[in-house]
C-alpha cells in the first residue's frame, strides 16, 4: 500500500473515500468537516447527522455527494463540541476504523486529515505520528493508496517530518 503525505483541501482532492475529522455527534463544523461539508452541499451534513451519534473511536459511512469521491467516512476522534478532547486511543481506534471500513467497501484510494488535531486539542505532531504508524502497521485487502493531507504549509511541514519514516 502506497502512502504519501499531501497538502491541499481535502474536498478539492479526488480518491474512493474522503475521512471527516469528526466528533461523535457527527454534527459537520469547522476545519476538515466544514471544507468537505461546502464541497459536498448541505446534504452531507444532514446525512453524517442522521447516522450520529456514534461511540469515541467509532466511524459512520455516508455518499460523498458533490466531491471527488464515493464516500465519506465520518471518523470519531474527538467526543461532541465541549465534552473533552480527542486523545491518543479515540485518534489511533478512528483512524485503525476508517482504514478497515474503506477496505471493507472496497475502496483502492483514501485521502485521510490529521484526525483529532486542530479544534479537537490533540498536537499535531503526536497526532500525525499515531495516525502515521496505523497506517504502516495496516494491512489492507482493497486499499491501495493513503494520503495523509494536510492544509497549511505549517502543518505539512510538520506532518510531512513526522510521517515520513513511515511513508512510502
Amino acid at each position: 500500500m502506497e502512502f504519501d503525505v499531501i497538502q491541499g483541501d481535502i474536498a478539492a482532492q479526488s480518491a474512493d473515500a474522503f475521512v471527516n475529522a469528526a466528533g461523535t455527534s457527527l454534527r459537520m463544523g469547522s476545519g476538515v468537516a466544514g471544507a468537505l461539508r461546502r464541497g459536498a452541499g448541505p446534504e452531507l451534513n444532514e446525512a453524517a447527522m442522521a447516522k450520529g451519534p456514534v461511540d469515541l473511536g467509532d466511524v459512520a459511512v455516508t455518499d460523498a455527494y458533490d466531491l471527488e469521491a464515493e464516500y465519506v467516512i465520518h471518523a470519531a476522534a474527538m467526543p461532541h463540541y465541549g465534552d473533552g478532547a480527542a486523545t491518543a486511543e479515540s485518534i489511533r481506534a478512528a483512524t485503525r476504523k476508517s482504514l478497515e471500513r474503506a477496505d471493507d467497501l472496497g475502496c483502492a484510494s483514501l485521502v485521510i486529515p490529521a484526525l483529532g488535531c486542530g479544534v479537537a486539542g490533540f498536537g499535531l505532531e503526536a497526532g500525525a505520528d499515531i495516525i502515521a504508524r496505523e497506517i504502516e502497521a495496516y494491512e489492507p485487502t482493497a486499499l491501495e493508496d493513503v494520503r495523509l493531507i494536510a492544509y497549511s504549509d505549517e502543518e505539512f511541514e510538520i506532518i510531512e517530518r513526522v510521517a515520513q519514516p513511515h511513508s512510502a
